[in-house]
């Protein structure tokens, strides 16, 4: 039953975003009494807390598997760009999810625990990059952005193939690890 309104609820924000999805329609939707989702998720935000868990899991394992054949940190962190790019284009609902949930994260700590399990992932080749922490966490956070925006551009329509994002994204990516020296 938790599966069934799990899988009801990405439906529903794959179609119409994270405010679709209310247990009143999930409920509809999978085809159960609107108690019933009660027996699983407190509420709404407790259900999509639970899909936004799996949204992290899953990211971290493709991220991961992703920057695996890669042997340096300009390879690795261009991989994960990619792999960025394309979770969002095959997973828009649990992409959206992600990041658009709205959800208190005070309230659900296992969330910022997810979300710091994450970043940790790819602080580790940031910091083969760049040794001290504050230019490690920049880097993540610069070449995160910008695989963010071609995901973004991809869902919304600016780019209309996923594997031009996927190139783009990874030149960016590559571009911002090791940027060009200018010559005097």
């Amino acid at each position: 039953m938790r599966r069934v309104l799990e899988e009801a609820a990405l439906e529903l924000v794959g179609e119409g975003g994270p405010k679709a999805a209310t247990l009143a329609e999930v409920s509809r939707r999978a085809g159960v009494s609107v108690a019933a989702p009660y027996k699983h998720f407190a509420d709404r935000d407790a259900l999509l807390a639970a899909l936004v868990q799996k949204g992290y899991s899953e990211q971290r394992e493709r991220y991961v598997a992703a920057m695996e054949g890669a042997r340096d940190p300009v390879a690795k962190l261009a991989a994960f760009a990619r792999a960025y790019v394309r979770f969002a284009a095959e997973r828009r609902a649990m992409f959206e999810l992600t990041f658009s949930a709205g959800l208190d994260k005070a309230a659900y700590p296992e969330l910022l625990a997810a979300g710091n399990e994450l970043f940790g992932v790819l602080q580790e080749p940031a910091r083969e990059a760049r040794p001290t922490e504050a230019a490690s966490r920049e880097l993540v956070l610069s070449v995160a952005a910008a695989a963010h925006g071609f995901a973004v551009f991809v869902l919304e329509g600016v780019l209309a193939e996923a594997d031009e994002a996927e190139k783009l994204a990874e030149s960016a990516a590559r571009s911002i690890v090791q940027p060009a020296r200018s010559t005097p």
